[in-house]
């Protein structure tokens, strides 16, 4: 019996505090929060687009700019939730994302159809979608980074979450750096190429996050 007391002493001694997970509420604010203070940032660099106030005064762009910013904060949290084994019981908060892109394409319809006479496009193209997928690497590797250390078991779902709140941080820039009024060249440079970053953030989910 003491010899057991003895293991039982040694071993509570040799034990660690474990520092309790933050909440996924927590968690999705400190990556909102970073990524908000970085396109500040990014924006202070870039300059804002001349005529931001009048284009926000404007019905269909300040729908499209609240509908991604809401694209922005669901995959934040649906990351956040993915992160964890049990989605800590919020299911459908995990699935909002999906609630969110409806609402952003009935956003986009409505304003493709408002566009008459169509906006001239610009004259660039692909450089968008590269510009956007620039800004969006630190966002993206802060927040793989941070999901490593819990215990996903939705791995592939917790990385097209994370990729998908980067890129559209990526977006959310752009849409207020660049004068560009043309519908069509939006959703095809800066909105489309959301669904292969979707699907590589499943490949990098499984890739990064399995354990």
């Amino acid at each position: 019996m003491a010899t057991l007391d003895d293991l039982v002493a040694s071993l509570a001694q040799e034990a660690t505090a474990v520092k309790p997970a933050p909440h996924p509420f927590a968690l999705s604010l400190r990556w909102i929060g970073a990524a908000a203070i970085y396109l500040a940032v990014a924006l202070a660099f870039s300059g804002l687009r001349p005529d931001l106030m009048e284009q926000l005064n404007a019905p269909w762009f300040a729908a499209e700019i609240a509908a991604l910013l809401g694209i922005f904060v669901a995959t934040a949290l649906s990351a956040a939730l993915l992160a964890f084994p049990d989605l800590h019981q919020k299911r459908g908060l995990a699935l909002a994302p999906a609630w969110t892109f409806a609402l952003f394409l009935l956003v986009l319809f409505f304003a493709a159809g408002a566009d008459t006479p169509p906006a001239a496009l610009p004259v660039h193209s692909f450089e968008c979608t590269l510009g956007i997928t620039l800004m969006a690497l630190l966002p993206a590797a802060w927040t793989f980074y941070a999901m490593r250390g819990f215990a996903s078991t939705h791995c592939r779902l917790a990385g097209s979450a994370a990729l998908l709140s980067a890129f559209s941080a990526g977006a959310l820039w752009l849409r207020l750096h660049e004068a560009t009024d043309s519908i069509a060249h939006v959703i095809g440079w800066h909105y489309l190429p959301m669904l292969g970053i979707g699907l590589l953030g499943l490949w990098l989910g499984k890739r990064l996050l399995k354990w």
